[in-house]
Formats: C-alpha cells, sequence, structure tokens
C-alpha cells in the first residue's frame, strides 16, 4: 500500500515562546510525505538531508498506539520539501503532521482500524517534535496553522484553540537569508524577558488584528534574537500590508497585495538571500 500526504508550513503572527500564547496562519509552502507498507523495519529518508530522527519518532509513537510491532510490519517514508528548513517557517510541524497522518491512515487501512483523528494527530506530532528537540513551546500554534490551515490562536501551554478560522487569500513573500536558525537553539529565557510587549501584540491578535499583531510581534522578536528589523520596515515601506520575524527566525514574512509583490521583492533585493513568493493556505494537511 502507497499514500502521500501534503502537509503546509506556517508563519507567525505571535511567537508564544515568551508567554505561552501563540499565532500563525498556513502558508502554500509545504512537505509531501510519500509512504508504503513493508514487510518490516521503519526506513526514513528526505531530500534536504535533514536528520532523521523526528521522523523516525513520529512513526514510532503511531506504531506504539496501535501496538503494531516494527518486527512483523514496516513502513518506508520519504519527504520532499518546497518548505526551507530551519527557517522559522513551521518546517518541522509540516514534516511531524505529515508523517504521523500517513502513517496512521497506512495502518488504519492495513489493520482495519480507526484512523486518528485531527487533534489526535496534531498531538502526537507535537510530542514527537518535543521529544527530538525540534521546538521549544511544543508549538501548537505552528502545528494545527499547519494541519488546518488558515489562522490561529491559541494556548500553548494547554493545547487550545482561542480562534481558528480561515485566513483571507493574501500574496505572502518571503525572505530568506543565507543562514539558518534552528528554533531548539533559542535561548527561551531572553525572549521571556520581553514578555508585557509580546502580551500586548497578542492582545491585537486575540482582537483580529492580524497584522498589528505580525509587526509588533516582529519587531521585538528581532530586537531580542538580534536579526536586522528594517527588513520588515523596508517591507512596509514599500507597500506591503504587514511584515516581520517568523518564529525565531531566520526568515522574515510580508503579506502583500497584487500591486505590491514588486515593490517589496525590490526593498529586499539589497539584502544577500532570496525571496520566495507563495500564498496564505486554508486547506492545510491532506492526504492526496
Amino acid at each position: 500500500m502507497k499514500q502521500t500526504v501534503r502537509s503546509p508550513g506556517s508563519a507567525t503572527i505571535i511567537n508564544a515562546i515568551a508567554t505561552g500564547f501563540g499565532s500563525a496562519f498556513g502558508i502554500g509552502l509545504n512537505i509531501r510525505c510519500e509512504a508504503k507498507s513493508t514487510g518490516n523495519s521503519i526506513t526514513c529518508s528526505n531530500d534536504v538531508g535533514a536528520d532523521n530522527t523526528l521522523m523516525e519518532l513520529c512513526v514510532e509513537k503511531v506504531f506504539n498506539h496501535y501496538g503494531i510491532d516494527k518486527n512483523e510490519f514496516g513502513i518506508d517514508l520519504k519527504t520532499e520539501s518546497s518548505l526551507p528548513m530551519a527557517s522559522g517557517l513551521s518546517s518541522s510541524s509540516a514534516s511531524s503532521n505529515a508523517i504521523v497522518k500517513v502513517t496512521s491512515s497506512i495502518i488504519s487501512e492495513e489493520f482495519n482500524l480507526n484512523p486518528l483523528d485531527d487533534l489526535e494527530v496534531v498531538n502526537m506530532a507535537i510530542d514527537a517534535s518535543l521529544d527530538a528537540g525540534v521546538t521549544i513551546t511544543g508549538s501548537f500554534d505552528d502545528a494545527t496553522a499547519s494541519y488546518f490551515g488558515g489562522v490561529v490562536v491559541t494556548d500553548n501551554k494547554n493545547r487550545e484553540f482561542i480562534i481558528r478560522e480561515e485566513m483571507e487569500d493574501y500574496p505572502i513573500l518571503v525572505y530568506m537569508p543565507n543562514f539558518y536558525s534552528k528554533s531548539g537553539d533559542s535561548n527561551p529565557e531572553r525572549m521571556k524577558l520581553l514578555a508585557p510587549l509580546v502580551e500586548t501584540a497578542f492582545g491585537f491578535a486575540k482582537n483580529k488584528d492580524y497584522f498589528k499583531a505580525l509587526n509588533l510581534n516582529g519587531l521585538i522578536y528581532s530586537a531580542t534574537l538580534g536579526f536586522d528589523s528594517s527588513i520588515a520596515i523596508d517591507a512596509l515601506e514599500a507597500g506591503a500590508i504587514a511584515s516581520g520575524l517568523s518564529g525565531t527566525g531566520s526568515s522574515f514574512v510580508a503579506v502583500v497585495s497584487e500591486e505590491s509583490i514588486d515593490d517589496v521583492k525590490e526593498s529586499w533585493a539589497k539584502y544577500e538571500g532570496s525571496v520566495i513568493e507563495t500564498r496564505t493556505d486554508n486547506d492545510g494537511c491532506m492526504i492526496l
């Protein structure tokens, strides 16, 4: 049996590290996971040369949930990504969501069992990401924006939704510098120093003023983490609707109109790196 699942990345509105409350929205860059059943053992590979620990942990958690012995049943997984790794665009969440979902789907069909429901997939994927050390907060906001698409505002500590709704369709520009920044390597204590300011930004998100929240959050975390906030300000000056640091970097996102795409891209041309064009995503994680 063979199946393929795609799961999009997400962009940050509010980074949850400082307060435990976050917000994110789905974007049209994704990870595709192709899986097929085998006689025994778990084999994982990816197209970006990343460590396979997270992939293996995701599969093992699904096997354990169903009581499947990997010596008696196996699965082979391969991921392909249009989503930059270690860039603040929820690549770990997208990958773990896709892997847990496709593994559950194959096992449930092979053994005539019930597949995991949506939140079971998300929570199992988060648990694997925490075990792998690729997230600090568990990233319930990133994981659910990736899985469900649209925009979410969340209580990450309790893994609960405050808001979950579709995101208006906008072009999204992503500035990618020539270096990466892993979430698990960040200093959470430094980020928590600015919690009162992040709480102000989160207030905007709770009131669905997502773009104001994104702008303020980006400035706060850029200052805390040592990124150049001029990147976001240049985008705003060129006509972006909103712009800010995504996750703990290194990428910046800009929500733009069709008319401002070229102007914002031109404003970023002076920075070393690349610009990716995509759109908001309301489809989320799905079997193809």
